[in-house]
C-alpha cells in the first residue's frame, strides 16, 4: 500500500457530500512549477442559466466550497538536466495526497488536473503522472503552453471591460510567462464565464518564470546590474510581440486595458495595500497606477533577504522568487506603458471549472 493510500477516509464513517444534477460538484486542480492549487466548486445550474451574464457570478449560481494551495517547487532544479529531482516530486505528491483528502469530501460530477512548464520540460514526467494514478487515482494531463494560456485568458476574463476595445492578460508563472493579445467584441454570443465575448488576436509564451529563471541564475538576483541584465533579456523578447500587434497605437488611442495573473502581481499589489494577512478580496479585480506598481517593485528590489523575509505578505517562499517575478513585471509594464493594469487573483483553475461548467450545463 502506498504512504499516500487517502481512500481510507471513507470507510471511516465520513459521508462524502452529495451532489446532483441540479447541483453538481466540480474540481479543478492546477499542478504549476512552484505551486499546487485546487479548486472545488458547487454549480447551481439554473441559477447559472440565469446570471451567467455578470462578471462575477452569484454564490447562487456558482460557489467556490473548498479550495488548497501549496508551494511544491516542482522545477527546482529542472535547469541541470530537464529531469523532475524526487524531492520535487516527492513534494508534489504530498499536494495531490491532500488534495485527494479533500476531494474524497465530495462525490464530484468532474474534475480536471492539469499540469504545465515543469512537467512540460522534465523528461521523467511519466514518474509523477503514474504514481498520481496509480497512488492517488488522479489522472494529470500534461498541457501545452497554448492551452495553459487559454485556460488562464478564461479564468480572468470576468476583469475584461467590455468598453475597451482591445485587452492583454498576462500570468507570471513559475516555468513561463503567458501574454495573450485579445479583441472584445460588441456583437456576440455571450458564454457562462464569459463578461463579454471576446476573440483571441496573438499570443506569446517566454521562458521566463519565478522557479526557473532564479535556479538558472545559479546565484541571487540580487543586485542593481542583474536586474537590469534579466529585465533587458525579456523586454528584448516582447519587442516583437508589441511591433507585430501596433501595440504602442492601441495605447496612445486608449483601446488597451491590462489584465495581471499571477502569484507575483497579487503579492505586490497585498504589499501596496500594506495588508498583514492576504485578502483575496481586496486584491482581486483591483486597479493599481503603473506609478504605484513601479514604486512597490523598486522598493522590493532594493530589499536585502533578510528585510523580504520580514514582510508577512512576502513569506519564506516567496522571498527569492519576488525579486525574480518583480523584474519580469517591470520588463511587462516597459513593454506596454499603460497608466493603470487591473490586478486578477484567479487564471488556470477558474478557467478549467469554466469548461467544466460549460460541460455542466450543455451549452
Amino acid at each position: 500500500m502506498s504512504i499516500y493510500d487517502v481512500q481510507k477516509s471513507q470507510s471511516e464513517g465520513v459521508r462524502p457530500l452529495e451532489c446532483d444534477s441540479h447541483h453538481p460538484i466540480i474540481a479543478a486542480i492546477d499542478l504549476g512549477t512552484n505551486s499546487c492549487r485546487l479548486l472545488v466548486a458547487r454549480v447551481n445550474v439554473a441559477g447559472v442559466r440565469t446570471n451567467y451574464f455578470r462578471s462575477r457570478p452569484k454564490p447562487l449560481s456558482w460557489k467556490v466550497i473548498d479550495s488548497f494551495a501549496k508551494v511544491v517547487r516542482l522545477g527546482e532544479g529542472l535547469h541541470n538536466n530537464d529531469e523532475l529531482s524526487k524531492d520535487a516530486i516527492e513534494r508534489a505528491m504530498e499536494a495531490l495526497a491532500m488534495c485527494r483528502k479533500k476531494l474524497d469530501r465530495y462525490h464530484l460530477h468532474s474534475i480536471r488536473a492539469v499540469a504545465t512548464e515543469a512537467c512540460r520540460r522534465g523528461k521523467n514526467n511519466y514518474i509523477l503522472v503514474e504514481r498520481a494514478k496509480k497512488e492517488l487515482n488522479i489522472d494529470i494531463e500534461i498541457i501545452d503552453a497554448e492551452e495553459e494560456a487559454s485556460l488562464a485568458l478564461k479564468g480572468c476574463s470576468a476583469m475584461l471591460n467590455p468598453h475597451i476595445p482591445y485587452g492583454i492578460v498576462f500570468d507570471i508563472g513559475g516555468g513561463s510567462t503567458e501574454i495573450i493579445l485579445v479583441k472584445l467584441k460588441k456583437d456576440g454570443r455571450r458564454r457562462p464565464g464569459y463578461a463579454v465575448p471576446f476573440d483571441v488576436i496573438d499570443s506569446i509564451s517566454i521562458p521566463y518564470g519565478v522557479v526557473t529563471t532564479t535556479e538558472a541564475a545559479g546565484e541571487p538576483i540580487d543586485t542593481m546590474q542583474s536586474h537590469e541584465s534579466l529585465q533587458g533579456v525579456i523586454l528584448s523578447g516582447l519587442t516583437g510581440f508589441v511591433e507585430k500587434n501596433n501595440i504602442n497605437t492601441l495605447i496612445e488611442n486608449n483601446e488597451l486595458q491590462i489584465t495581471g495573473s499571477s502569484g507575483t502581481v497579487t503579492t505586490l499589489a497585498a504589499f501596496h495595500l500594506g495588508l498583514t494577512q492576504y485578502d483575496r478580496r481586496l486584491v482581486d479585480g483591483m486597479t493599481i497606477s503603473y506609478d504605484e506598481l513601479y514604486s512597490v517593485i523598486d522598493r522590493i528590489l532594493k530589499m536585502t533577504r533578510e528585510e523580504r523575509l520580514g514582510q508577512s505578505n512576502i513569506g519564506f517562499t516567496r522571498a527569492d522568487y519576488v525579486l525574480t517575478g518583480s523584474n519580469i513585471l517591470k520588463s511587462i509594464c516597459d513593454a506596454l506603458p499603460m497608466k493603470t493594469m487591473r490586478i486578477a487573483d484567479r487564471g488556470v483553475r477558474e478557467g478549467i471549472l469554466i469548461d467544466l461548467m460549460l460541460d455542466v450545463i450543455k451549452v
